[in-house]
């Protein structure tokens, strides 16, 4: 039964990425990558993993989808012309597409298509959070403060960036 919620999310999620890069409308993109990280969500709960669920939804549903529709209606992206910056890379799009298809479709045929838990049984998943924040904040401190000080300095730079603009 998981393995058919596991397929119906993944088509949901990579139509719904599809439509994030083919649609001309940023407002409509923004709206399908919100359905695609919803969706990848639903497969961290199916994976037992209910803290990075909540992690997708509050970050980046929440927060990084909040904010790029405020940057996307404060730049008004919808002035420039779509067809000018492709230089006519339709046709290669379009090999490129077929050829990842192909190979992922190769995997799909040789794979296994169970995947076992391994030496992590059901009470041991079930307390995945707690082992997950022990590790962050003994083992992984160092990285976790880099990448807390790079999306401050990201955010810094963007503030920056839109000041310039308004001068």
């Amino acid at each position: 039964m998981e393995l058919i919620f596991f397929y119906i999310f993944a088509i949901f999620a990579v139509s719904s990425a599809i439509a994030v890069i083919s649609l001309r409308n940023p407002v409509h993109s923004a709206v399908f990558l919100m359905v695609c990280f919803l969706q990848v969500a639903a497969i961290f709960i199916l994976l037992r993993s209910p803290f990075l669920a909540a992690v997708q939804v509050f970050v980046y549903v929440g927060a990084v989808m909040v904010l790029f529709l405020f940057a996307v209606m404060v730049l008004d992206l919808g002035k420039e012309r779509f067809g000018e910056h492709l230089h006519h890379q339709s046709p290669i799009a379009i090999i490129i597409i077929i050829g990842l298809v192909f190979v992922m479709g190769l995997g799909l045929a040789k794979a296994k298509l169970d995947a076992p838990i391994g030496k992590y049984t059901e009470a041991a998943m079930a307390k995945n959070t707690e082992v997950m924040g022990e590790l962050l904040y003994t083992k992984y401190v160092f990285p976790f403060e880099v990448v807390s000080l790079l999306l401050l300095i990201a955010l810094i730079g963007a503030i920056v960036l839109v000041m310039k603009e308004r001068n």
